[in-house]
């Protein structure tokens, strides 16, 4: 029988009413609220920074591929390239490409009776891939395109149809801004209304027929703005751009979307270092309530220890009935923090009932993304720093002497 375990249990299981069951359920609720923290954290951080960035890709894609000449704020208008089998083919030579699409953009104003609006008319070919588009759709349908001549039918956010005064089915005069000449002037229908959450997008972007920007442009079928690559794992985005640059044509760049909102992304970094912050206090909480709690529990068992020692009782085996102490802590306060942490983050994905302003943070409540991995590292971690530190308490037991302890009041 291993006597320090069997003691530690019966500490820390006695039905009977006890200053130290009190003092372990209160060090198990501790461990238990800082680990429910530390994964609401994660799951929280993980949700924010996955939906935020899927938003930013979904209208433009995770790289870019355009002419050395395009500048790289997203309100400019392209310098044309010509049509690439080298480009559309790179979904061949690497797996981590989803979709390869063609777009063009021009700078528009938009005008009802009573106001008007600017707006980057991006055009989109008829086997744009809307899929990536859906979950941002409010009101009517994406854009039907004809096989001769060019749609006229657009998308707009509900930022700017509110502005307009504008719903589905409704007409639209649009002005197309040429350099050094007069606007061209086109009515369009809207066909359907968007919402990201995303301001740079809703008082930007509206989305039309590619053909209309090459008439537009007078550029020929062959011309276009550029190409927007769609990966299966958005994580990959810098690692591709970088591997695809011998296979495009000269003269045409590839850059992640990084590089057009680089302060969108930039802070999105700045949640890691967030993350970091505050698992780094709910471990050093957890250690110290753990700490707290066997100084507690050494100082009141004095007595007992001087006895177990006088009766031949060696100092490690009386320190490990305060190490299991301390494992039973972490390990219930683990697995109650766990149950509790996943509860809370599979009642938010389910209800969403921790709203959030949508203005200051793009998205109208908590997102959820459970990272597995990084849970199972956050428990052994947690586990392994406060074992080790469990250590630092159990060296006053040496200094223990049977005598005094057992007069011990």
């Amino acid at each position: 029988m291993n006597i320090a375990a069997f003691i530690a249990r019966r500490i820390a299981f006695n039905q009977q009413k006890s200053f130290s069951r009190f003092v372990i359920r209160l060090s198990i609720g501790a461990t238990v609220i800082s680990v429910t923290v530390m994964i609401l954290t994660l799951t929280f951080a993980s949700g924010f920074q996955k939906t935020i960035s899927e938003k930013v890709f979904s209208f433009w894609g995770h790289i870019r591929i355009q002419s050395y000449y395009s500048a790289r704020v997203a309100i400019a208008e392209e310098s044309p390239i010509h049509r690439s089998d080298s480009v559309t083919n790179l979904k061949k030579l690497y797996p981590a490409i989803r979709t390869v699409q063609a777009f063009a953009t021009k700078n528009a104003i938009l005008k009802t009776a009573e106001t008007i609006e600017g707006v980057l008319f991006k055009g989109v070919e008829k086997d744009y891939d809307f899929t990536n588009l859906d979950r941002f759709k409010v009101k009517g349908r994406w854009l039907h395109f004809t096989d001769s001549g060019y749609s006229n039918e657009i998308v707009l956010s509900a930022y700017t149809a509110n502005m307009l005064k504008l719903d589905v089915n409704d007409q639209v005069l649009i002005y197309f801004i040429q350099p050094g000449a007069p606007p061209r002037t086109r009515k369009l229908t809207v066909a359907g209304i968007f919402k990201t959450g995303i301001e740079e997008y809703d008082k930007l972007i509206a989305i039309g027929d590619l053909k209309l920007v090459q008439r537009l442009n007078d550029w020929n079928p062959d011309l276009i703005g550029g190409y927007e690559i769609f990966l299966h794992d958005y994580n990959r985005m810098d690692e591709v751009s970088e591997a695809i640059v011998p296979d495009i044509p000269l003269g045409l760049q590839s850059n992640t979307i990084k590089y057009i909102y680089p302060s969108i992304f930039d802070w999105l970094a700045l949640q890691n270092k967030t993350i970091l912050i505050v698992l780094a206090i709910m471990i050093g909480i957890a250690i110290l309530n753990l700490i707290t709690c066997l100084l507690i529990l050494v100082l009141e068992r004095t007595r007992m220890i001087g006895l177990l020692k006088a009766l031949g009782a060696r100092s490690y085996t009386v320190r490990g009935i305060f190490l299991y102490h301390g494992a039973i802590i972490t390990f219930f306060g683990l697995l109650l923090g766990n149950i509790c942490g996943l509860f809370i983050a599979w009642l938010q994905e389910k209800t969403g009932f921790i709203k959030l302003p949508e203005d200051a943070y793009y998205i109208p409540q908590a997102a959820v993304d459970i990272v597995w991995w990084q849970i199972a590292a956050v428990n052994i971690a947690t586990f392994i720093i406060c074992f080790l530190v469990l250590l630092i308490p159990t060296i006053i037991i040496k200094r223990v002497q049977p005598i005094k302890a057992i007069q011990f009041r």
